[in-house]
């Protein structure tokens, strides 16, 4: 079993499109050195942390509208 699942991280982003962009925008980050903000990650690769940050509400997207 994965974590975060699938389920859990489709039902805090809007779309799979954000859950994606988002994913990979913060998975570049974490490779160029960037603080992990999990204290304690299962995952060892950059998407997976990236996951497990956003399902544990340490990263958020805001859109342009200033929703949350």
């Amino acid at each position: 079993m994965l974590y975060p699942s699938i389920d859990e991280l489709t039902e805090k982003a809007e779309s799979k499109y954000i859950l994606v962009t988002l994913a990979s925008k913060r998975a570049r980050q974490l490779r160029e050195n960037s603080e992990i903000q999990v204290v304690r990650p299962k995952s060892k690769k950059f998407v997976g942390l990236a996951l497990e940050e956003f399902i544990s509400d340490e990263l958020v997207h805001e859109f342009l509208d200033g929703r949350k």
